[in-house]
Protein backbone atom coordinates (compact mmCIF):
# COMPACT_ATOMS: atom_id res chain seq x y z
CA UNK A 1 0.00 0.00 0.00
CA UNK A 2 1.34 3.30 -0.86
CA UNK A 3 2.66 5.19 2.44
CA UNK A 4 0.36 7.29 3.84
CA UNK A 5 -2.91 5.52 2.19
CA UNK A 6 -5.42 4.20 4.58
CA UNK A 7 -5.86 0.95 5.65
CA UNK A 8 -8.93 -1.03 4.99
CA UNK A 9 -10.24 -3.60 7.24
CA UNK A 10 -9.73 -6.30 5.37
CA UNK A 11 -5.93 -5.40 5.68
CA UNK A 12 -5.81 -5.94 1.52
CA UNK A 13 -2.60 -4.21 0.95
CA UNK A 14 -1.99 -5.47 -2.67
CA UNK A 15 -2.32 -3.54 -5.55
CA UNK A 16 -5.82 -3.51 -7.73
CA UNK A 17 -6.51 -2.61 -11.04
CA UNK A 18 -9.78 -2.47 -11.47
CA UNK A 19 -10.84 -4.04 -14.53
CA UNK A 20 -14.35 -2.67 -14.99
CA UNK A 21 -16.30 0.37 -13.65
CA UNK A 22 -18.47 3.07 -15.15
CA UNK A 23 -18.30 7.13 -14.92
CA UNK A 24 -20.80 9.55 -15.80
CA UNK A 25 -21.55 13.13 -15.85
CA UNK A 26 -25.16 13.76 -16.98
CA UNK A 27 -23.65 17.32 -17.64
CA UNK A 28 -21.70 15.87 -20.07
CA UNK A 29 -23.60 13.71 -22.52
CA UNK A 30 -27.41 11.54 -22.46
CA UNK A 31 -27.71 7.85 -20.64
CA UNK A 32 -31.31 7.45 -21.54
CA UNK A 33 -31.36 4.66 -18.79
CA UNK A 34 -30.39 7.25 -15.80
CA UNK A 35 -32.15 10.59 -16.76
CA UNK A 36 -35.15 9.07 -18.96
CA UNK A 37 -37.61 6.36 -18.68
CA UNK A 38 -36.92 4.43 -15.89
CA UNK A 39 -36.70 0.37 -16.15
CA UNK A 40 -37.93 -1.32 -13.53
CA UNK A 41 -37.11 -4.78 -15.15
CA UNK A 42 -33.46 -3.76 -14.22
CA UNK A 43 -31.57 -7.10 -13.42
CA UNK A 44 -30.40 -6.09 -9.65
CA UNK A 45 -33.69 -4.00 -9.02
CA UNK A 46 -34.14 -0.15 -8.06
CA UNK A 47 -31.20 1.27 -9.67
CA UNK A 48 -32.29 4.73 -8.77
CA UNK A 49 -29.73 5.48 -6.18
CA UNK A 50 -27.10 5.49 -9.18
CA UNK A 51 -29.46 8.29 -11.59
CA UNK A 52 -26.84 10.92 -10.95
CA UNK A 53 -22.79 12.35 -11.63
CA UNK A 54 -19.90 9.36 -10.93
CA UNK A 55 -16.84 10.58 -11.10
CA UNK A 56 -13.12 9.88 -10.02
CA UNK A 57 -13.74 11.78 -6.45
CA UNK A 58 -17.08 9.03 -6.32
CA UNK A 59 -14.85 6.38 -7.05
CA UNK A 60 -11.90 7.27 -5.00
CA UNK A 61 -14.90 7.54 -1.76
CA UNK A 62 -16.49 4.16 -2.83
CA UNK A 63 -12.74 2.18 -2.54
CA UNK A 64 -11.25 4.39 0.12
CA UNK A 65 -8.73 2.32 2.22
CA UNK A 66 -7.69 0.11 -0.68
CA UNK A 67 -4.74 0.65 -2.83
CA UNK A 68 -6.25 1.24 -6.28
CA UNK A 69 -3.65 2.18 -9.11
CA UNK A 70 -5.62 2.23 -12.13
CA UNK A 71 -8.93 1.45 -13.44
CA UNK A 72 -10.36 0.81 -16.83
CA UNK A 73 -13.85 2.53 -17.75
CA UNK A 74 -16.18 0.21 -19.55
CA UNK A 75 -18.90 2.05 -21.80
CA UNK A 76 -21.62 3.39 -19.71
CA UNK A 77 -25.13 2.95 -21.76
CA UNK A 78 -24.57 5.88 -22.93
CA UNK A 79 -26.49 7.50 -26.01
CA UNK A 80 -25.50 5.26 -28.93
CA UNK A 81 -25.07 8.42 -31.18
CA UNK A 82 -22.41 9.39 -28.88
CA UNK A 83 -20.37 6.66 -28.69
CA UNK A 84 -16.60 8.25 -29.56
CA UNK A 85 -17.61 11.40 -27.65
CA UNK A 86 -17.74 9.05 -24.84
CA UNK A 87 -14.25 8.28 -25.59
CA UNK A 88 -13.21 11.93 -25.32
CA UNK A 89 -15.43 12.44 -22.14
CA UNK A 90 -12.85 10.24 -20.41
CA UNK A 91 -9.55 11.68 -22.04
CA UNK A 92 -10.67 14.96 -20.18
CA UNK A 93 -11.32 12.83 -16.49
CA UNK A 94 -7.78 11.00 -17.48
CA UNK A 95 -6.17 14.78 -18.03
CA UNK A 96 -7.88 16.06 -14.87
CA UNK A 97 -8.08 13.01 -12.47
CA UNK A 98 -5.57 10.55 -13.43
CA UNK A 99 -8.26 7.83 -14.81
CA UNK A 100 -9.57 5.90 -15.96
CA UNK A 101 -6.21 4.28 -17.59
CA UNK A 102 -8.17 2.46 -20.38
CA UNK A 103 -11.51 2.23 -21.61
CA UNK A 104 -13.83 -0.28 -22.97
CA UNK A 105 -15.89 1.68 -25.80
CA UNK A 106 -19.24 0.59 -27.49
CA UNK A 107 -20.46 -0.08 -30.99
CA UNK A 108 -23.35 -2.36 -32.53
CA UNK A 109 -21.71 -4.74 -34.86
CA UNK A 110 -24.78 -4.04 -37.18
CA UNK A 111 -24.88 -0.68 -37.27
CA UNK A 112 -24.19 1.12 -40.71
CA UNK A 113 -21.18 2.93 -39.39
CA UNK A 114 -19.98 0.01 -37.56
CA UNK A 115 -16.04 0.14 -39.42
CA UNK A 116 -16.07 4.16 -38.76
CA UNK A 117 -16.85 3.99 -35.41
CA UNK A 118 -14.26 1.14 -35.15
CA UNK A 119 -11.84 3.42 -36.66
CA UNK A 120 -12.17 6.10 -34.64
CA UNK A 121 -12.23 3.45 -31.41
CA UNK A 122 -8.87 2.26 -32.53
CA UNK A 123 -7.10 5.42 -33.11
CA UNK A 124 -8.08 6.74 -29.74
CA UNK A 125 -5.78 6.72 -27.30
CA UNK A 126 -7.90 5.13 -23.81
CA UNK A 127 -9.38 2.61 -26.05
CA UNK A 128 -8.43 -1.00 -25.91
CA UNK A 129 -11.59 -2.57 -26.99
CA UNK A 130 -15.60 -2.85 -27.74
CA UNK A 131 -18.66 -4.35 -25.80
CA UNK A 132 -21.32 -4.73 -28.33
CA UNK A 133 -24.00 -6.93 -26.26
CA UNK A 134 -26.18 -9.31 -28.38
CA UNK A 135 -29.40 -10.36 -28.63
CA UNK A 136 -29.99 -12.14 -25.88
CA UNK A 137 -33.52 -14.06 -24.67
CA UNK A 138 -35.25 -13.41 -21.45
CA UNK A 139 -34.81 -16.49 -19.72
CA UNK A 140 -33.13 -20.28 -20.21
CA UNK A 141 -36.59 -21.15 -20.97
CA UNK A 142 -36.91 -18.76 -24.24
CA UNK A 143 -34.51 -18.37 -27.34
CA UNK A 144 -34.05 -15.99 -30.08
CA UNK A 145 -31.36 -18.41 -31.83
CA UNK A 146 -30.89 -17.27 -35.67
CA UNK A 147 -32.77 -13.79 -35.24
CA UNK A 148 -31.01 -10.25 -35.86
CA UNK A 149 -28.41 -9.60 -33.23
CA UNK A 150 -28.05 -12.48 -32.16
CA UNK A 151 -25.09 -14.35 -31.85
CA UNK A 152 -26.05 -16.65 -35.06
CA UNK A 153 -26.87 -13.35 -37.09
CA UNK A 154 -24.28 -12.84 -39.75
CA UNK A 155 -24.26 -9.35 -40.04
CA UNK A 156 -23.66 -9.43 -35.96
CA UNK A 157 -20.57 -12.13 -36.74
CA UNK A 158 -19.30 -10.10 -39.18
CA UNK A 159 -18.66 -7.13 -37.06
CA UNK A 160 -17.27 -8.83 -34.34
CA UNK A 161 -14.92 -10.65 -36.82
CA UNK A 162 -13.63 -7.31 -38.16
CA UNK A 163 -12.30 -6.53 -34.56
CA UNK A 164 -8.95 -8.50 -35.24
CA UNK A 165 -8.02 -6.04 -37.74
CA UNK A 166 -8.38 -3.54 -35.91
CA UNK A 167 -6.63 -4.72 -33.04
CA UNK A 168 -9.61 -3.93 -30.56
CA UNK A 169 -10.59 -6.97 -27.83
CA UNK A 170 -14.31 -7.79 -27.73
CA UNK A 171 -16.36 -7.96 -23.53
CA UNK A 172 -18.49 -10.64 -24.30
CA UNK A 173 -21.92 -9.91 -21.51
CA UNK A 174 -24.75 -12.50 -22.21
CA UNK A 175 -26.53 -14.12 -19.27
CA UNK A 176 -25.23 -18.12 -18.16
CA UNK A 177 -27.38 -19.44 -20.39
CA UNK A 178 -26.15 -18.39 -23.44
CA UNK A 179 -22.32 -19.29 -22.41
CA UNK A 180 -22.34 -22.49 -24.45
CA UNK A 181 -23.73 -20.39 -27.71
CA UNK A 182 -20.85 -17.72 -26.79
CA UNK A 183 -17.99 -20.43 -26.98
CA UNK A 184 -19.00 -21.13 -30.48
CA UNK A 185 -18.83 -18.02 -31.66
CA UNK A 186 -15.52 -17.52 -30.02
CA UNK A 187 -13.74 -20.45 -31.63
CA UNK A 188 -14.31 -18.73 -35.10
CA UNK A 189 -12.55 -15.80 -33.76
CA UNK A 190 -9.36 -17.18 -32.23
CA UNK A 191 -6.94 -14.00 -33.20
CA UNK A 192 -9.20 -11.67 -30.75
CA UNK A 193 -9.18 -11.28 -27.55
CA UNK A 194 -12.28 -12.12 -25.39
CA UNK A 195 -12.88 -10.87 -21.99
CA UNK A 196 -16.45 -12.84 -20.16
CA UNK A 197 -18.12 -9.96 -18.06
CA UNK A 198 -19.20 -10.60 -14.79
CA UNK A 199 -18.51 -14.14 -14.27
CA UNK A 200 -20.82 -15.51 -16.81
CA UNK A 201 -23.84 -13.92 -14.97
CA UNK A 202 -24.34 -17.03 -12.62
CA UNK A 203 -27.80 -15.54 -11.77
CA UNK A 204 -30.01 -18.52 -10.73
CA UNK A 205 -27.97 -20.63 -8.23
CA UNK A 206 -29.65 -23.63 -7.52
CA UNK A 207 -28.42 -27.02 -8.86
CA UNK A 208 -30.04 -26.72 -12.11
CA UNK A 209 -28.91 -23.39 -13.02
CA UNK A 210 -25.35 -23.71 -11.99
CA UNK A 211 -25.13 -26.98 -13.92
CA UNK A 212 -26.17 -24.70 -17.05
CA UNK A 213 -23.43 -22.07 -15.96
CA UNK A 214 -20.83 -24.63 -15.22
CA UNK A 215 -20.98 -25.91 -18.78
CA UNK A 216 -20.78 -22.94 -20.79
CA UNK A 217 -17.96 -21.70 -18.24
CA UNK A 218 -16.40 -24.97 -19.43
CA UNK A 219 -16.64 -24.23 -23.11
CA UNK A 220 -15.23 -21.05 -22.77
CA UNK A 221 -12.45 -21.30 -20.68
CA UNK A 222 -10.96 -24.07 -23.24
CA UNK A 223 -11.06 -21.19 -25.70
CA UNK A 224 -7.52 -20.23 -24.87
CA UNK A 225 -8.46 -16.50 -26.35
CA UNK A 226 -11.05 -15.88 -23.06
CA UNK A 227 -10.53 -13.82 -20.22
CA UNK A 228 -12.37 -13.99 -16.86
CA UNK A 229 -13.79 -10.49 -14.90
CA UNK A 230 -14.83 -11.76 -11.60
CA UNK A 231 -17.34 -8.96 -11.06
CA UNK A 232 -20.81 -8.23 -10.31
CA UNK A 233 -21.80 -11.04 -7.98
CA UNK A 234 -25.00 -9.44 -7.02
CA UNK A 235 -28.09 -11.00 -7.42
CA UNK A 236 -31.66 -10.49 -8.54
CA UNK A 237 -33.40 -7.74 -6.85
CA UNK A 238 -29.68 -6.55 -5.37
CA UNK A 239 -29.33 -9.68 -3.31
CA UNK A 240 -26.06 -10.42 -1.81
CA UNK A 241 -25.34 -14.16 -1.28
CA UNK A 242 -21.79 -14.48 0.13
CA UNK A 243 -21.67 -17.99 0.64
CA UNK A 244 -22.81 -19.02 -2.84
CA UNK A 245 -20.74 -15.76 -4.35
CA UNK A 246 -17.68 -17.88 -2.80
CA UNK A 247 -18.47 -20.75 -3.93
CA UNK A 248 -19.00 -19.45 -8.09
CA UNK A 249 -16.01 -17.60 -7.57
CA UNK A 250 -13.45 -20.47 -6.26
CA UNK A 251 -15.17 -22.70 -9.39
CA UNK A 252 -14.34 -20.11 -12.03
CA UNK A 253 -11.04 -19.15 -10.94
CA UNK A 254 -10.53 -22.90 -11.06
CA UNK A 255 -11.65 -23.07 -14.09
CA UNK A 256 -9.68 -19.81 -16.13
CA UNK A 257 -6.81 -19.92 -13.60
CA UNK A 258 -5.39 -17.15 -11.98
CA UNK A 259 -3.21 -15.78 -14.96
CA UNK A 260 -6.66 -15.34 -17.15
CA UNK A 261 -9.26 -13.64 -14.83
CA UNK A 262 -9.49 -10.81 -13.33
CA UNK A 263 -10.87 -8.59 -10.64
CA UNK A 264 -13.17 -5.77 -11.32
CA UNK A 265 -16.14 -3.63 -9.03
CA UNK A 266 -18.53 -2.77 -11.14
CA UNK A 267 -18.75 0.49 -9.49
CA UNK A 268 -21.12 2.35 -9.44
CA UNK A 269 -23.73 -0.72 -10.34
CA UNK A 270 -22.01 -2.96 -8.27
CA UNK A 271 -22.57 -0.76 -5.26
CA UNK A 272 -26.19 -1.37 -5.52
CA UNK A 273 -25.88 -4.41 -3.95
CA UNK A 274 -22.81 -4.43 -1.38
CA UNK A 275 -19.84 -2.48 -0.79
CA UNK A 276 -16.06 -2.80 -2.15
CA UNK A 277 -14.99 -3.61 0.72
CA UNK A 278 -17.29 -6.99 0.74
CA UNK A 279 -16.75 -7.47 -2.83
CA UNK A 280 -12.84 -8.10 -2.01
CA UNK A 281 -14.02 -9.84 1.59
CA UNK A 282 -15.71 -12.40 -1.27
CA UNK A 283 -13.09 -12.69 -3.75
CA UNK A 284 -10.07 -13.58 -1.18
CA UNK A 285 -12.68 -15.35 1.25
CA UNK A 286 -13.28 -17.99 -2.08
CA UNK A 287 -9.18 -18.60 -2.36
CA UNK A 288 -8.04 -19.14 0.59
CA UNK A 289 -5.02 -20.98 -0.56
CA UNK A 290 -4.22 -18.06 -3.53
CA UNK A 291 -0.30 -17.37 -3.10
CA UNK A 292 0.86 -13.77 -2.78
CA UNK A 293 1.35 -13.97 -7.01
CA UNK A 294 -1.78 -15.29 -7.55
CA UNK A 295 -3.39 -13.13 -6.01
CA UNK A 296 -1.60 -10.08 -7.88
CA UNK A 297 -2.31 -11.59 -10.92
CA UNK A 298 -6.20 -11.52 -10.23
CA UNK A 299 -6.38 -8.18 -8.62
CA UNK A 300 -3.69 -6.22 -11.04
CA UNK A 301 -1.53 -8.10 -13.60
CA UNK A 302 -3.98 -9.85 -15.63
CA UNK A 303 -5.82 -6.91 -16.34
CA UNK A 304 -2.82 -4.81 -16.82
CA UNK A 305 -1.47 -7.35 -19.66
CA UNK A 306 -5.01 -7.73 -21.16
CA UNK A 307 -6.00 -4.21 -21.54
CA UNK A 308 -2.29 -2.73 -22.08
CA UNK A 309 -2.52 -0.79 -18.97
CA UNK A 310 0.01 1.96 -18.07
CA UNK A 311 -0.18 2.43 -14.31
CA UNK A 312 2.76 2.02 -11.69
Amino acid sequence: MQAGAPRNALGFDLPILDAHHHFFDLSDGHYPWLTDAYNPDFFLGDYRAICRDFLPADYRAATAGFDVIGTVHMEAERARSEQTRENDFLARLKACEGLPCAAVAHVYFTQDDCETVLTAHAAHPLVRGVRSKPVTAPDAASSVRGQPGTMQDPAWLRGLASLARFGLSWDLRVPFWHLEEAAEVVRGIPDTTVVLNHLGLPLDRSEQGLAVWRRGMRALADCPNVHLKVSELGLKGGVWDSASNRRVVREAVDMFGYERAMFASNLPVGGLSTSFTQMIADVTGALPDATETQLRALFAETCRRVYRVDAP
